[in-house]
């Protein structure tokens, strides 16, 4: 976007490159404000995946939407109640030759932390990934799971 200054006593309009910076961050502020991560800070570029999570009797599953990632480029680790996963979305080098008309996706390591809504049995986590979507399975501990209390009639 650019934004032409009128000035009334020069013979043409000015270009001003200035308010790419106030895009980028009034944009970053709209995503945050509708529920999606920033994709900005300190002026680097970051890329934060979308998480779903949800919750069952026996499970939490959480799904990370980490599509062009390799499943070797992506780590999960559990400290307490948080969820970490980190990663990598390569640039593919052989491409710089090319003329880009648009690049808006965005390549470089990316971190998502997720508190966990109860406690869970980290030694049996599993991991899976497919088509670009690392699904997750946190079994809960047995101390949160419910149990059913068996009601004597005298």
């Amino acid at each position: 976007m650019s934004v032409e200054r009128w000035r009334p006593f020069s013979g043409s309009p000015v270009r001003w490159e200035g308010l790419s910076d106030i895009e980028h961050e009034m944009n970053r502020l709209f995503e945050s404000f509708l529920g999606r991560p920033a994709t900005m800070t300190t002026g680097d570029r970051l890329w934060v995946p979308l998480v779903d999570m949800y919750e069952t009797k026996d499970d939490v599953h959480i799904a990370f939407e980490v599509p062009g990632v390799r499943e070797k480029e992506v780590s999960v680790s559990i400290t307490g109640d948080l969820l970490t996963v980190k990663g990598e979305r390569k640039w593919d080098s052989e491409q710089k030759e090319d003329s880009y008309h648009r690049l808006e996706r965005v390549y470089g390591k990316f971190e998502r932390s997720v508190a966990l809504p109860v406690p869970v049995q980290a030694d049996k986590v599993k991991a899976t990934y497919r088509d670009g979507v690392l699904d997750i399975r946190l079994p809960k501990a047995e101390e949160v799971k419910p149990k059913e209390i068996k009601i004597d009639i005298l």
